[in-house]
């Protein structure tokens, strides 16, 4: 085990042993540096049989967890592999498991609903990744309960993708009595739905205190346990739980709609129903018969549209269903909150491939007019000011011939036009001014290698602005790192170019001492740390990285072609 106080990795300090397992050992420990408190999962290689297959489960399941951004999710932040141990650096999560609730016994309804909205949404947005994530071993030993009420789903050793080639899984794994029929082979593949049953096991232990893990493996109607609980909530669990996946939830989304309505299936409730049903249907053929009816269904066909664009966007969100967001478009095709939410789909990965750039533009040509004479800041600072952004650092060029390599960049220009034009937030218009700067350079790369009609310095004054450590007080984080990663690609690429046409090699240099501090700082200041923001973008951060180290090993005024990450 490590010692309590020693320093691992150079910056990691021991405070003290916080769980352990059969193999492994958790231990708090403090980035003193940062000031900042992460968790340290250790495996060590002593009396682990087949510890490689071990290592390489954990690899996987941190794999896993460096492409996750969710609340609910714990963030790795370093993997290291010693001689005698594997070591996870990841979020420490206050507060205990959701087994340590049930040693007091069942949980109150109204904690298990809401801990449960919260699961349903998680494991919604990992069924929602490219491929599905599928994570197969919800119990409450797998979620903590944090100080401020809120759960956080942790141990990721049996999430797996979802392949929808596979007829069935090939290793069975989960825990009895939680697991779900298909899990132990022979029943078809795991999906979506296997979660669900095992969000409805975990729901029936909290809510009454009978673990589903011992004999017989029973799962009862709950109010059997308790009389008083609701009958809707018994009938959500009952679903859940179905032996065959065809008769439970389909999706994530369907079930955290029945647990944000799981009053209305209660049998009280319906029979209240019923009789309010009946009295509106007398109610409203009187005032049929009295003439005012056509008043009543206009009144009623606007509030329906309203509530219909609304479940759709909804809908469309929850399911990353595009089919029912372009069904909203042309509900009422001057709201702007359906093309964002397309939008949102389409970046997800934080890319936007041809396919979608040209499947949302033609979208949005059709009614741009109608968008901005409804709302031109709107349009200006939110759709335009996205599409711009992902055009310029997230444009896919797979597939693609040569030549439009730079294509996002030079596409980005004429958003980044119907910015400076709608917008009325003087931060994302002084932003887009910046990025046309550099986009109009690729038009004129001509004209910065041999005409200095094209002015260079300017360029090169919009790569330090982007590059200031103040971009991260005005810009989301990931918007902030995407623009310094775009800085640092350039600077490794390009730099042949500000050589040519007269920037010194000292402010080429000052430039990169600059945007490494700028990183840094997103790094150490707490408010990005503590949010893990930082965390979810690793991958971002290394790029940066490389590229700054490839900018001063390449000399200044030499470049290698084919730089790696040159196309973004």
């Amino acid at each position: 085990m490590l010692e309590i106080g020693s320093i691992v990795d150079g910056k990691y300090k021991i405070l003290r042993v916080v769980g352990k397992g059969g193999m492994s050992v958790v231990y708090q420990a403090v980035n003193e540096r940062a000031n900042k408190i992460w968790a340290i999962k250790e495996v060590r290689k002593d009396g682990v049989q087949n510890f490689e297959v071990v290592k390489q489960n954990l690899i996987v399941e941190t794999d896993l967890l460096k492409r996750f951004n969710h609340p609910n999710l714990p963030s790795i932040i370093d993997v290291i592999d010693g001689d005698g141990s594997f070591l996870i650096v990841m979020d420490y999560i206050e507060g205990n498991s959701l087994s340590k609730a049930l040693e007091k016994g069942a949980q109150s309804q109204d904690d298990v609903i809401e801990w449960s909205k919260q699961l349903c949404d998680v494991l919604g947005y990992l069924h929602s990744r490219k491929p599905p994530i599928i994570y197969r071993d919800m119990k409450p030993a797998n979620v903590m309960l944090k100080p401020d009420g809120n759960v956080s789903l942790i141990d990721f050793g049996t999430a797996r993708e979802f392949k929808s080639s596979s007829v069935e899984d090939t290793t069975c794994l989960g825990t009895q009595g939680y697991a779900a029929p298909e899990q132990y082979g022979g029943h078809g593949q795991t999906d979506a739905r296997t979660d669900i049953y095992c969000l409805g096991a975990t729901m029936y232990h909290l809510v009454t205190g009978h673990n589903p893990c011992t004999p017989p493996y029973e799962m009862y109607p709950i109010r059997q346990w308790n009389p008083n609980l609701s009958s809707g909530l018994e009938e959500i669990i009952t679903k859940c739980t179905q032996r065959n996946p065809d008769d439970r939830y389909q999706s994530c989304a369907e079930l955290l709609y029945a647990l944000d309505h799981y009053k209305d299936l209660d049998i009280e409730n319906k029979r209240v129903q019923s009789i309010k049903w009946k009295v509106f249907l007398t109610s409203l053929i009187l005032t049929v018969v009295l003439g005012i009816a056509s008043v009543c269904f206009t009144v009623a066909g606007n509030s329906m549209q309203a509530s219909t664009y609304d479940s759709l966007v909804t809908q469309g969100v929850n399911k990353q269903d595009e089919k029912m967001l372009k069904q909203a478009v042309e509900m009422e095709p001057d709201n702007i909150k359906a093309y964002n939410e397309l939008l949102n789909i389409y970046k997800s990965d934080d890319l936007i491939t041809p396919d979608e750039k040209n499947d949302l533009l033609n979208i949005e040509s059709i009614h741009e007019s109608e968008l901005i004479a409804k709302d031109k800041a709107a349009f200006g600072n939110e759709f335009a000011y996205d599409l711009a952004n992902l055009l310029m650092f997230g444009y896919s060029t797979d597939g693609l011939k040569e030549d439009s390599t730079h294509a996002g960049i030079l596409m980005a220009s004429k958003w980044l036009n119907k910015v400076i034009e709608n917008s009325n937030d003087p931060k994302r218009v002084d932003r887009a001014k910046r990025l046309k700067v550099i986009s109009d350079s690729y038009e004129k790369e001509n004209d910065i290698s041999g005409d200095t009609s094209f002015d260079v310095s300017e360029y090169f004054k919009a790569l330090q602005e982007l590059s200031s450590a103040d971009i991260i007080r005005t810009d989301n984080i990931k918007v902030a790192l995407l623009g310094y990663k775009f800085v640092a690609n350039e600077l490794a690429t390009r730099n042949d170019v500000l050589y040519k046409n007269g920037i010194s090699e000292n402010n080429f240099y000052s430039l990169i001492d600059t945007l490494k501090a700028s990183v840094d700082a997103v790094q150490a200041d707490p408010k990005f740390s503590d949010q893990n923001t930082i965390l979810r973008n690793s991958e971002i951060v290394n790029n940066i990285t490389e590229n700054l180290k490839q900018a001063k090993e390449n000399g200044y005024g030499n470049v290698k072609p084919d730089m790696e990450g040159g196309d973004e």
